[in-house]
Order: structure tokens, then sequence, then C-alpha cells
């Protein structure tokens, strides 16, 4: 039952990641060509609730797929099981998701 639902949470994810990454290269592209630095950038996205939000969205998305991609890379190669493989699962979400945290911090932060 466990392996359904994960199962299930990463093609969520990837249907949930598939627009947003379109979204944010179609937005590399229009800052790449129209010149754009990355302090423009960043004065253009401080403060979005816009941003902040769609790009949170893009890194839980990114956050849960990754670690469930993770954990059968390690179930298979590394033979981890149980409370092991569990445990690492979840240390690899909280890092991602730590990291794209600070990320969008600085993207649209204040300070």
């Amino acid at each position: 039952m466990v392996e359904i639902r994960l199962y299930l949470a990463q093609r969520i994810s990837a249907a949930i990641m598939a627009p947003l990454v379109l979204l944010h290269l179609g937005l590399m592209i229009y800052a790449i060509q129209g010149g754009l630095d990355a302090a423009e950038i960043l004065g253009r996205t401080r403060g979005s609730l816009f941003w902040g939000s769609s790009y949170a969205v893009f890194v839980l998305a990114v956050s849960v797929h990754a670690a469930i991609g993770l954990r059968n890379i390690m179930r298979e190669w590394l033979q981890l099981r149980g409370l092991v493989l569990s445990g690492l699962s979840w240390l690899c979400f909280a890092g991602l998701l730590g990291a794209g945290a600070r990320a969008i911090a600085a993207l649209v932060g204040t300070s």
C-alpha cells in the first residue's frame, strides 16, 4: 500500500512540476533575451506573493518527486529497507525543501 501511494505521489508531483518547469524556462529565456541581470530580476520579484507561491509549489513538488526517486534508488542499489530507508528518504526531502525555501527567500525576500 505504501508503494502505491509513493508511486501516485511521484506521478502527481511530476504533473505539477511540468507546467512550472515550462514557466521557469520561459521566464529565463525572456530575461536573457531582454538583457536583464540578476539584480534586475531580483528587483522585479521582491515581495511578490505570486512568484513566491509559484516557486513554493515548484519546490514542494520537486522535493517530493526527488525524495521518492532517491528512495527507490537507495532501495534497489543499496538494498536499504525499513526505518533506515524511510529515515534517509525523509532526510532527502527535508534537505531539498530547506534548500528550496532558502532560494525562495532570496528570490522574494524584502531584505
